[in-house]
């Protein structure tokens, strides 16, 4: 099934809970999706479940998971699984489609396996802000593809780069990654196309600096050095 048809599948299909999903910090079910004849399994995060951060807006992390995945789709780095903001059993919330995967596994079981793929993370995860970017939110699904998951916590306009990746610090950004980048930035100008998509989740100021960031790795061409303050999530997988 092609993301499009996932995407209309999560909007418009019956939402039957399967029950919680352990380990999670805010209310995570695990849920089938179904219409006529299609159904899929799916992570629905209800907005009344999250549990409320200090430095975040209230009510506002399922939302930054959807934005995520439309910065992703932009790109078009197929890292993010297909995500849209819907009412549900529990209220509005995200839905995203679950990736079947082995749950003992994690980055740093993996981490040569996924090392062409890696640059594209690290460049996602620069572009988004994301302050918990944790071994267990990138898994490897059946078919052996990797996937990034959790980024309820993106997008902040200080900078709040979280992250077990650092091993590409101060390497250059490879071309094909800088062209996708510079092909982003118009688009998110007040009147862009993933500027307007991105308004139902995001604020004018985070839209903004997630252009400046965009800027940024264009201008340096390299991966950012850790900053000061803390820099690794915990836990770390």
């Amino acid at each position: 099934m092609n993301d499009d048809r996932v995407l209309a599948l999560l909007r418009n299909g019956i939402i039957t809970l399967e029950g919680l999903i352990p380990w999670s910090s805010n209310y995570t079910f695990l849920a089938t999706v179904r219409n006529d004849d299609q159904e899929l399994l799916a992570v629905y995060k209800p907005t009344r479940g999250e549990r409320p951060l200090w430095d975040f807006p209230e009510g506002t992390l399922s939302k930054r998971e959807v934005a995520a995945y439309l910065l992703d789709r932009a790109l078009g780095w197929g890292l993010v699984p297909p995500t849209v903001y819907r009412d549900g059993p529990h209220g509005p919330g995200m839905v995203q489609r679950f990736i079947e995967h082995d749950p003992n596994e994690h980055y740093f079981t993996f981490r040569e396996e996924a090392a062409p793929v890696l640059p594209y993370i690290v460049a996602f995860d620069v572009l988004a802000n994301n302050a918990d970017r944790k071994a267990g939110h990138i898994l490897r699904d059946t078919e052996g593809r990797f996937w990034c998951i959790d980024h309820g916590i993106c997008f902040h306009v200080e900078p709040k780069l979280r992250t077990v990746l650092w091993e590409l610090a101060g390497e250059p950004i490879p071309d094909d990654i800088l062209h996708a980048i510079e092909a982003l930035v118009p688009r998110l100008h007040p009147q862009g196309d993933l500027a307007q998509a991105l308004r139902p989740y995001l604020s004018a100021a985070e839209i903004a600096a997630l252009r400046q960031r965009a800027q940024t790795l264009l201008d340096h061409k390299r991966y950012p050095l850790p900053g000061p303050g803390r820099h690794i999530p915990w836990p770390m997988v």
